[in-house]
């Protein structure tokens, strides 16, 4: 089993409705990165949850840069796949769909299957409670700043400092 936190960056609601404009991926065991970049954006000043696209793309464009990233992508985690991928997020119900969406559009399959799991649930099974689900936030190290690479490496590490018994 390999664990791979994964975080994107992306305006609208879901795949269909909108756009991923970047995500990041650590591997847990290596803290190996990938950094897949499809509208070159910055977080939006009124709100840096979402990212505002640099510049205007055409559909045709976003495509085929969309197939270069994915493609990439998906021989990143074969890369870095021991036994089966496991996509791991402080936002599955969020980030899981987009990344589901591009591997299915532009390689055929998803090496993560069919699920994810929320480290906000982990968290609250740790502590017995079950609406506990924010406080692990704070064992992150690198700074939470919308730059997907960096979300997920600091929920790399507070995954890890739960591992070893923090709370």
């Amino acid at each position: 089993m390999s664990m791979i936190f994964v975080d994107c960056e992306a305006y609208g609601p879901c795949p269909s409705m909108g756009r991923l404009t970047e995500f990041g991926a650590v591997d847990y065991h290596s803290l190996e990165t990938f950094h897949g970049v499809i509208v070159p954006s910055d977080p939006s000043a009124e709100n840096p949850a979402i990212p505002r696209p640099r510049v205007q793309m055409s559909d045709a464009a976003y495509a085929i840069d969309a197939k270069d990233v994915f493609t990439a992508f998906d021989a990143w985690i074969q890369a870095h796949s021991k036994g089966r991928a496991i996509f791991v997020s402080d936002n599955p119900a969020f980030d899981w769909q987009w990344i589901n969406d591009g591997l299915w559009k532009y390689t055929g399959r998803n090496l993560f299957g069919h699920s994810a799991r929320r480290i906000s649930d982990y968290y609250a099974g740790l502590v017995g409670n079950w609406s506990n689900t924010q406080k692990w936030k704070r064992l992150r190290i690198t700074k939470h700043d919308h730059n997907p690479v960096h979300d997920a490496l600091g929920n790399v590490e507070a995954f890890r400092r739960l591992q070893n018994g923090e709370r």
